[in-house]
């Protein structure tokens, strides 16, 4: 039988942080990841000012630095033609008064290799957790099949679900979630730059309004554009000829048809079903679950990196003790809960208001420029909001700060 001390499942933000930060503490710890590598489309590319500070303390702000990428500074929209400056990142506390908008591969590889420099890290790549296992009613481990397909079991004195949010660690625990209603789903392809001007800025647009939502965000050679749809209608809209598409776009964004061609067909569209909803409890005895396997975010705001990242800091200072001691238990997890749960209740309710004040008039063609919500009337008369708004989306509420035990010198 393998054993471990930690057994995280998935090698997402949350799990590879995680990783790392118990490795500082000494714990052994183990990081299961079904993929081969950390190369995915369309995952959460933005890492806000409080990870960027987080990552100065653990000694990687340099690294990071010289990562490919580019700094968003403010976030604006159109809403029925009317321009809206809604956060301004420029005057926030600290180094970091930006969004950075980096490849998440980028970000996850800068982890592992910061993890694989502690003794007591192990990275499991295309090992595919099945299941748990248990005695007496205590989670015990994992059991996983292997990139040949070998099954295998890994005994551990404590599992951390951060396995995304079609997590397999939730569903095998029985661990319920709490549902909540959202508009739409999002379409997610590539278009590329026709032209360097501008480029490498990592501006962001977004337009709400005559019946449709968007969202592009300029990533230098190429833009990364988000179409909203209603919930579930991606099977009926898929029967149009993929030119129904590209004229959306281009009228939306003003591209030309050189760059719309560059989606060929339906297989370049990827969906994202949007699901909001939060476990009622993030733990059982010997398990706990964080990031999205705990609370499935929106979308909106591209908060979710930002929010299991600030989990995993939680997780490991609090769990550090009690995980060397070997007396890690129910109540040790509930603390992680008790700590990440307002924050992460709080931003979720941001995001549904955003949704009934925003995205859902504007898919059901309601959303009129000319009479704003009043949110938006306020930011554009009151400058100052905008950076209390880049307060909230940045900073966030309750920001986490490296323990003592993972800090470095850059």
């Amino acid at each position: 039988m393998e054993k471990t001390t930690c057994c995280v499942v998935g090698g997402g933000p949350a799990g590879m942080m995680l990783g790392l930060l118990l490795a500082r503490a000494g714990i052994e710890v183990t990081v299961l990841e079904k993929h081969r590598d950390f190369l995915r489309d369309f995952r959460g590319d933005t890492v806000h000012p409080s990870t960027l500070r987080l990552l100065d303390e653990l000694g990687l702000g340099e690294r990071f630095a010289r990562l490919p990428q580019r700094r968003l500074e403010e976030m604006r929209m159109v809403i029925g033609g009317t321009p809206v400056t809604l956060a301004d990142f420029r005057r926030l506390p600290g180094r970091h008064k930006y969004i950075a908008m980096v490849p998440q591969w980028d970000f996850l590889d800068l982890l592992a290799t910061a993890a694989a420099a502690e003794p007591s890290f192990t990275l499991r790549m295309c090992t595919t957790v099945t299941g748990l296992r248990s005695a007496d009613g205590r989670v015990t481990g994992v059991t996983y099949v292997d990139a040949d397909g070998s099954p295998g079991e890994l005994s551990a004195a404590l599992t951390v679900g951060c396995d995304g949010r079609d997590s397999v660690v939730r569903r095998a625990a029985g661990l319920r979630s709490d549902w909540f209603d959202v508009p739409m789903d999002v379409w997610w392809v590539r278009v590329p730059r026709q032209d360097a001007a501008g480029a490498g800025r990592g501006r962001v647009f977004a337009l709400f309004g005559d019946g449709e939502a968007a969202v592009t965000v300029d990533r230098g050679d190429y833009y990364q554009a988000s179409y909203l749809i209603r919930k579930g209608q991606d099977a009926q809209l898929r029967k149009n000829d993929i030119d129904w598409l590209r004229q959306r776009l281009g009228a939306l964004f003003g591209w030309d048809h050189h760059a719309t061609n560059a989606i060929r067909s339906w297989d370049d569209v990827k969906l994202l079903e949007v699901t909001v909803g939060r476990l009622r409890r993030w733990y059982t005895d010997g398990l706990l679950c964080i990031g999205d396997a705990a609370h499935t975010m929106s979308p909106v705001g591209g908060v979710g990196v930002n929010l299991a990242v600030q989990d995993a800091v939680a997780a490991a200072r609090i769990l550090a003790d009690p995980l060397r001691r070997g007396t890690v238990g129910v109540r040790d997890l509930a603390r992680v809960q008790r700590r990440r749960h307002w924050p992460m209740a709080l931003t979720q309710k941001s995001q549904a208001g955003e949704h009934e004040m925003l995205l859902r008039p504007a898919l059901d063609g309601t959303l009129d420029g000319d009479r704003l919500p009043v949110p938006m009337r306020l930011v554009r008369r009151v400058p100052a909001l905008r950076t209390v708004i880049g307060y909230f989306g940045g900073i966030g509420v309750r920001p986490e700060h490296a323990p003592d035990f993972a800090r470095a010198d850059a």
